[in-house]
């Protein structure tokens, strides 16, 4: 049989396909982000449960004229396939390969960058008050998965969007939250009926009617809102102003293009709920859609325990040690290491849904009553509660350790989810200790550190596995704000801060350099730094984190602040996003290697 995927290239070319053909091109889809997902790695639940939904809005929706906003976006394989990507999709997430998220540089038909959680509907709804102000007919459509509305942002956005009169569709694909099971030919039947033009023009024309006569309107408006409410689960969102429609199911083409296009000639703000499966058509992912959410490359190997999973073992063992211990994550419980924490001690484990602020400030005020939270969080998710960072916890010197995941650069996902700025937004706050470690022993040791301490700590440790380091069993602490020298030299004085160390000291065996262990961001090691400045010819600083107001930033400061002009080269992630690739070829391409401190040394030294 002839392929159709193969025939098509953009939307266009969809719209001229006959219904009939949707399902076989949905299996072929999937057939090939199944393939393309085990050779790149990526997402595969989340794609295979929205592939009829994808062919469906642009079936009837005229992009990319039509705004599609897909909120976090590691859906939207299916949109890269059907909009002129195909036959790039063994290069996703790859270096110089498209990125696994929508990206506005990539495509005309990437309405909106995306990557973190919940910021489509505010996205979208800005597009439609764009097109409004212009007078332009053009759609805006966010589509949220229900994990997504657990982030105040998503409902901030509803609030407002309802009471405008922009023309926005929001889709919610309910696939895990089970928020109704209504999903059937009746429920079905009731969303073409209510969001076609009968239920409209009689809708409206009934309340002209109605409300020359108050107690008659008011009767008839609630009568709308009891048989509406005994039917589908859309009262809060009819409350805050939306025309809900739903649930519907969300693998029915026929029924997604019906109520799609009737919704596309409704006015104002339109909701659909619709219900999908994650993993769709692929058993295993079916099966476990948590295992298949990400997955490396097939022929991907892990050597040795990884940060994360460093990070979840002295979680269990200080929760032994410790009855005060508090877990808290933003809905990465898996990501940040922490399912045998959550099966061991329930009653101390904390999934607070996709809202960092709220873990923080949740983290705050458990801490005010003696306890002792660890909030575990990415370091890029940890920007979104920077206010809650400064004012809930370091103002009031609250002791909760933040244990900071992919922090630096973090490969194959690419700028959205790197962790490149933290060391510089840590280290300007009051009262924090911001501790880097440059193995996975050292890790356990600053996380214990951190917990022992009196007062708002992080620890920054990076995504995948560690150096192979011996991990010691004892929950042992450092002394903070003490550095180790690592390796004595001459002339040239290596600061190395987190896991760099090891380039650090590979390079200085060339160099014949002195390299510092250096450990703590702040409070820095003061005395160290003096010494090897006035002992040595140049200092480099070097970390996996932006080189602008970074560790580096710090030493420098230090020395002006003494009046000591030993020149100093501070090594950092250049001042751009960097996108996704090969993590060890990214840290070559910014110098951040052997080679790279070499050539910053035979700067200042020329043969």
């Amino acid at each position: 049989m002839d392929s159709i995927l193969a025939h098509i290239n953009s939307p266009d070319d969809l719209r001229q396909l006959d219904r009939k053909q949707l399902p076989e091109l949905a299996k072929e889809i999937r057939a090939l982000i199944v393939d393309s997902v085990q050779q790149t790695g990526g997402h595969i639940s989340s794609n295979l449960g929205v592939v009829e939904l994808t062919l469906a809005l642009h079936y009837v929706f005229n992009t990319p004229d039509d705004r599609f906003v897909w909120d976090v976006g590691h859906q939207s394989y299916t949109h890269k396939i059907i909009t002129g990507r195909r036959d790039q999709m063994h290069t996703m997430r790859q270096q110089k390969g498209l990125s696994g998220f929508p990206k506005r540089s990539e495509s005309l038909y990437d309405a909106f960058g995306v990557g973190h959680s919940s910021t489509s509907i505010s996205a979208a709804l800005g597009m439609a008050v764009a097109a409004q102000a212009k007078g332009d007919s053009r759609r805006a459509v966010a589509i949220i998965g229900d994990g997504a509305l657990t982030a105040g942002q998503a409902y901030e956005a509803l609030a407002h969007a309802g009471d405008l009169s922009a023309n926005l569709l929001v889709i919610l694909n309910d696939n895990e939250m089970s928020i109704s099971k209504n999903v059937g030919g009746m429920s079905n039947y009731l969303a073409r009926l209510l969001s076609g033009k009968f239920y409209a023009s009689a809708r409206e024309g009934s309340k002209k009617v109605l409300e020359k006569i108050p107690p008659a309107w008011e009767l008839a408006r609630r009568a709308e809102e009891h048989v509406k409410g005994m039917v589908i689960p859309g009262t809060l969102f009819e409350e805050m102003g939306f025309n809900y429609i739903g649930p519907i199911d969300g693998h029915d083409l026929d029924t997604l293009i019906a109520t799609l296009g009737n919704l596309r000639e409704r006015k104002g703000p339109q909701f659909l709920h619709i219900v999908t499966k994650k993993g769709k058509g692929y058993e295993p992912a079916e099966q476990q859609p948590g295992k298949y959410h990400g997955v490396s490359p097939a022929n991907s190997k892990a050597s040795g325990p990884s940060y994360t999973q460093v990070f979840g073992q002295w979680l269990c063992d200080m929760a032994r040690e410790s009855e005060d211990l508090i877990g808290i994550t933003p809905a990465m419980c898996d990501g940040s290491g922490l399912n045998d924490f959550a099966d061991q001690y329930p009653d101390r484990y904390f999934d607070v849904g996709i809202a960092e602020q709220h873990a923080v400030t949740l983290a705050a005020g458990i801490a005010c009553e003696g306890k002792k939270p660890v909030v575990a969080i990415y370091s890029t998710f940890l920007q979104r509660a920077y206010d809650q960072l400064i004012h809930d916890v370091a103002l009031q010197n609250l002791p909760v350790l933040f244990a900071i995941d992919r922090g630096g650069l973090v490969g194959a996902d690419g700028a959205t989810h790197a962790g490149s700025f933290d060391l510089s937004y840590l280290r300007c706050i009051p009262n924090m200790v911001v501790m880097a470690p440059s193995d996975e022993n050292e890790c356990r040791q600053m996380l214990t550190t951190g917990y022992r301490y009196n007062g708002p700590s992080a620890v920054r440790y990076p995504r995948g596995t560690g150096t192979g380091a011996l991990i010691e069993p004892a929950l042992s602490t450092l002394e903070i704000g003490k550095a180790e020298i690592k390796r004595q030299g001459e002339k040239i004085a290596i600061f190395a801060f987190g896991t760099l160390l090891k380039a650090a000291l590979e390079a200085a065996e060339t160099l014949n350099a002195t390299v510092v262990n250096m450990r703590f961001v702040k409070p820095l090691d003061h005395s160290v730094i003096e010494k090897m400045a006035n002992d040595h010819d140049l200092i480099i600083t070097i970390e996996e984190n932006t080189h602008l107001g970074g560790a580096g930033s710090g030493v420098a400061e230090w020395l002006l602040s003494i009046g000591n002009t030993t020149p100093i080269e501070i090594m950092g992630l250049p001042d751009k996003f960097i996108d996704h690739g090969d993590h060890q070829q990214l840290l070559a391409d910014c110098g951040l290697d052997v080679k790279g401190i070499i050539n910053s040394a035979n700067k200042h030294f020329p043969a």
